[in-house]
């Protein structure tokens, strides 16, 4: 094994967890901390449930962005100690914990860094993820459903909350289309990466011949729209469609007109609810998606003019951007970043942090270099 530089290693660790201080800046996160606290410990605050969850939501994210890094400070400074004492005593086992230790900390600094990448208008957002299967019959339907539940392993494995808002059924397996909310601070700003058409091949079950099968689902983020934003939409440019539930029922779910769809006439935007008992709590959901949306395109719009105006014209996205391959090998690739992984049993069950960690980094290099 080669003789490792430790002081240069560790200089090259203070280096970078310096910069990343820097970018997080540091007071302003024990400002907020302070702000929140005095908000969160007002004796009405649980008087309006979705403004206290809001709050401490933003909360225990300020406070773990702060332990984090006062953690990895004291790590650096320890892994310093345990070197010199090794160093001194002449202790083999003390020497391998500290290459251990230090490769352990080039990692946890590399997924830190990733998240001060997240620096654009709506990236701190909470995500609202739709998911819809495309060409490949069935089995795009139920890639799209392999698709949802490797995000909610995901959500689930971060310890995020997620609300599924609408399901739509397809009627041999899987489904149509999926939307629901990822309920975490920089959700979007994670996930957004994750949009585009993702790609399938296997040798599909639905096919009595065993023949291999490509499919394709798409999967759309956006930022979840917020009481602040200024997305008024007129009465008179949507229309409301009420129907009866569909798919795996219970109670009253799907006996009464209780799902809603909206579609907004200017632009088209179709957004249906189903998930919610009640046709007014539809209602409001499908709302809110429909304003997240629309925020959105707002926003794509002016980035569309700001490059036309700059004479770039360049596309920053492919249509497909992921591919899963089961047979004849065992690969999922991005094709953006060239990141690929052979397990791809642990991707479907939500193990993805490095393909959205390359994914962030990809879009701030696309970004610097139209800059």
């Amino acid at each position: 094994m080669a003789e490792i530089d430790f002081p240069a290693e560790i200089r090259a660790l203070r280096a970078t967890y310096d910069s990343i201080e820097a970018v997080s800046d540091v007071e302003t996160i024990r400002k907020d901390i302070a702000e929140l606290s005095e908000q969160a410990g007002v004796p009405d605050l649980w008087d309006d449930p979705a403004a206290a969850q809001k709050i401490t939501s933003k909360l225990s994210h300020r406070q773990s962005e702060l332990e984090r890094l006062e953690k990895l400070a004291a790590r650096i400074d320890d892994l310093e100690v345990l070197v010199e004492l090794g160093q001194d005593a002449g202790d083999e086992d003390s020497m391998a914990e500290a290459a251990s230790e230090l490769n352990a900390l080039k990692k946890a600094l590399s997924e830190l860094e990733v998240v001060t990448l997240l620096s654009g208008e709506y990236d701190e957002r909470e995500a609202v993820v739709t998911i819809r299967s495309g060409a490949g019959g069935v089995d795009a339907a139920d890639f799209a459903e392999m698709l949802m539940r490797m995000y909610l392993r995901w959500a689930e494995r971060h310890g995020y909350a997620t609300q599924v808002l609408d399901t739509s059924y397809a009627e041999e397996a899987g489904l149509k289309s999926a939307t629901f909310e990822v309920k975490a601070p920089f959700a979007f700003g994670t996930l957004s990466v994750e949009a585009g058409t993702h790609r399938l091949v296997r040798i599909s079950p639905f096919d009595n011949q065993g023949r291999r099968q490509t499919s394709f689902a798409a999967v759309e983020v956006i930022p979840l729209i917020e009481q602040t934003d200024s997305i008024d939409i007129p009465d008179n440019e949507i229309k409301v469609d009420v129907f009866r539930s569909s798919g795996p029922g219970g109670q009253s779910v799907n006996t009464t007109d209780s799902a809603v769809r909206l579609t907004h006439l200017p632009t088209g935007i179709v957004v249906s609810m189903q998930n919610e008992k009640s046709q007014i709590q539809n209602r409001a959901a499908a709302l809110r998606v429909l304003q997240s949306r629309l925020l959105l395109l707002k926003k794509e719009q002016q980035d569309a003019e700001k490059k036309a105006l700059a004479g770039d014209v360049k596309a920053s996205w492919g249509d497909q951007m992921r591919s899963y391959v089961l047979n004849p090998y065992q690969m999922v690739k991005d094709l953006r970043t060239e990141h690929e992984v052979g397990n791809t049993g642990a991707v479907l069950d939500g193990e993805i942090d490095d393909f959205i960690d390359a994914g962030i980094r990809w879009r701030a290099n696309s970004r610097n270099a139209e800059n």
